[in-house]
């Protein structure tokens, strides 16, 4: 069954508060996942007065898991470190992503989410040329399933650690929109539809 992707609604998050407080998820998504804390933290995407898009993450119509995207200069002090220590380009995304249900681990889902959120990414989002993320290298299973859905790590260095209990080092990884050779057909009209490092 293939991933399906919906922006979230304001009665979703009650499940995602749920997830964030799950160990696994926990281990790398600090938040303050009280009501207030959850409310501040992901209603803005909900009413549209954050630039982030926030999206449930849907296998066989089922929520599993959380998916997150910004353009990183719409937040430059979040992302400074990271402008900092890489090649950032101005149209660039980052994405963030979470399976939330723990027996749902190890499967492989988070290469396949990795993939489909991707190619959401460059179809909505037509200017981005490239998609830039920075995974803690204590995170094996996210940075690897990022560069199994074809991202290149593309340097490694100090970002200020959501948890405490790591030393900050972080793989940054980095895929660039593929382009389209001469003979590829054009899209047809209409074909281009509609946070935070861990």
């Amino acid at each position: 069954m293939a991933l399906e992707f919906r922006r979230t609604r304001h009665d979703d998050l009650r499940l995602i508060q749920t997830w964030l407080r799950r160990p696994h998820v926990a281990r790398y998504w600090v938040h303050d996942t009280s009501d207030a804390g959850v409310e501040r933290d992901f209603a803005g995407s909900v009413r549209g007065t954050e630039p982030s898009e926030d999206f449930l993450v849907l296998w066989g119509g089922s929520p599993i898991g959380f998916a997150q995207r910004c353009r990183i200069h719409d937040y430059p002090e979040g992302h400074r470190e990271l402008i900092e220590l890489v090649d950032v380009p101005s149209d660039a995304l980052t994405i963030d992503y979470f399976i939330g249900e723990p027996e749902l681990l190890g499967r492989g889902l988070g290469t396949l989410l990795i993939e489909a959120f991707t190619e959401l990414c460059w179809r909505d989002h037509p200017e981005a040329s490239a998609i830039i993320v920075p995974v803690a290298t204590s995170n094996t299973p996210s940075w690897s399933a990022l560069r199994r859905a074809g991202y290149a790590a593309i340097g490694t260095g100090y970002l200020t650690p959501d948890n405490p209990l790591d030393d900050g080092s972080h793989h940054v990884h980095r895929l660039d929109r593929p382009t389209r050779g001469p003979e590829a057909d054009p899209p047809a009209p209409g074909d281009q539809g509609g946070p935070g490092h861990r």
